[in-house]
């Protein structure tokens, strides 16, 4: 299986490709057009900030490339919140694909304290990318803004106020969390990523 991360300015690829090889992947890392359309699965990962990450995408061309994709696509962090219409996050139009917006966590109490960094429960509304889940599983966020919940939402976590953890539109995943570093049932997520037909 030929399985393509994107390349851009964004950090967390190298523990994306680590994941992957623990899954007995050898992914190709890169931003060439011809790769990433041939290949048979693209991850779009992201840790960073979302008006330079979005200029970086279009002057690269990469913008039109992504929301042009056929196969499954899944998006991990920032890359979940570029896929989405328009971010607070430098107040910036992004990809599009999910009809929907980024926000600001607005801390609320005291208690509440942004960003919102460490382990969350998920609760899996979507059986795609959650096959055998079937309670609340532990996994890893860092993230200062969130997508409300929508049409899209695959999975819910409540940190301030309930929240798109995962979302899902045709061959596009999503996941606000990092499943390359939330140990077994991240592992297990990737894994049924890897395993998708459509």
């Amino acid at each position: 299986m030929k399985v393509a991360i994107i390349k851009y300015n964004a950090g967390n690829i190298f523990s994306v490709d680590y994941a992957l090889r623990r899954l007995g992947i050898e992914p190709i890392v890169t931003a060439d057009k011809e790769t990433i359309l041939s290949a048979d699965k693209v991850i779009f990962p992201g840790v960073g900030e979302a008006k330079t990450t979005m200029e970086y995408l279009q002057a690269n061309r990469l913008d039109r490339l992504i929301v042009s994709l056929k196969q499954p696509v899944l998006g991990i962090c920032l890359g979940m919140q570029l896929m989405c219409r328009h971010s607070e996050e430098g107040n910036v139009p992004c990809l599009g694909i999910f009809d929907t917006d980024v926000k600001r966590f607005c801390p609320e109490r005291h208690e509440d304290k942004v960003p919102h960094m460490g382990w969350n429960t998920i609760r899996c509304k979507d059986r795609a990318l959650f096959q055998g889940f079937d309670k609340e599983e532990f996994v890893y966020f860092v993230h200062s803004f969130y997508v409300p919940l929508n049409g899209f939402t695959a999975a819910q976590t409540d940190y301030i106020l309930p929240f798109s953890s995962a979302l899902h539109k045709d061959n596009f995943y999503a996941t606000q969390f990092h499943p390359e570093k939330s140990g077994k049932t991240g592992e297990r997520i990737l894994q049924n990523f890897l395993n998708l037909t459509h």
